[in-house]
């Protein structure tokens, strides 16, 4: 299988993982899902899942355990993304060609939509750990602790780049401390 052909499978694969976290029920909060699964499903490469999963086989070849990780990492990196996009932070009116969240739906929906995604990638690793055997939750805890330390660092970097912007910046003003 060529390179192509494989990252396709991937992508799909991700997908169809994902796929099962769209809430589609009738409910009080029935467009805010729809605000989520509209920027979780609007497409992309998933290449931050993808780099996980090939992370994986290098040392294991049961992908459905790393599967949990992957789709949290594209729920925050779509989280990311829909808050970047806001009016107080980069004012961007499309993503992936079609409109972004905030103009697609609006602005409140769309931060609630992102904070949604943020938390859900959460219960997407909590639901992994409470079927994870008692031998192997010192590993899954330190997954999930780096996991949040990149996702605050993440956060932080999007922070900086708010406040630097238009500014010309050297390497020690943007120095980003790790909290501990």
């Amino acid at each position: 299988m060529d390179f192509k052909e494989e990252l396709k499978k991937y992508q799909q694969q991700i997908n169809q993982e994902l796929e099962k976290y769209i809430r589609k029920q009738k409910c009080p909060e029935e467009v805010l899902n729809q605000s989520m699964e509209y920027s979780l499903m609007a497409g992309g490469k998933r290449l931050r899942p993808i780099l996980t999963m090939a992370t994986y086989l290098l040392f294991k070849q049961d992908l459905e355990k790393c599967m949990p990780y992957a789709v949290a990492i594209e729920m925050i990196h779509n989280f990311s993304l829909i808050h970047d996009d806001l009016p107080a932070i980069d004012n961007d009116d499309f993503r992936h060609g079609k409109p972004t969240n905030h103009k697609q739906f609006n602005e409140s929906t769309a931060i609630l939509a992102g904070d949604g995604l943020l938390n859900q990638a959460y219960m997407v690793i909590g639901e992994d750990l409470s079927n994870t055997k008692p031998e192997e939750l010192p590993k899954k805890t330190k997954i999930v602790k780096e996991f949040s330390k990149a996702v605050d660092r993440m956060i932080a970097g999007e922070y900086i780049d708010t406040k630097k912007e238009g500014k010309k910046i050297t390497r020690r003003r943007t120095k980003i401390h790790p909290r501990k």
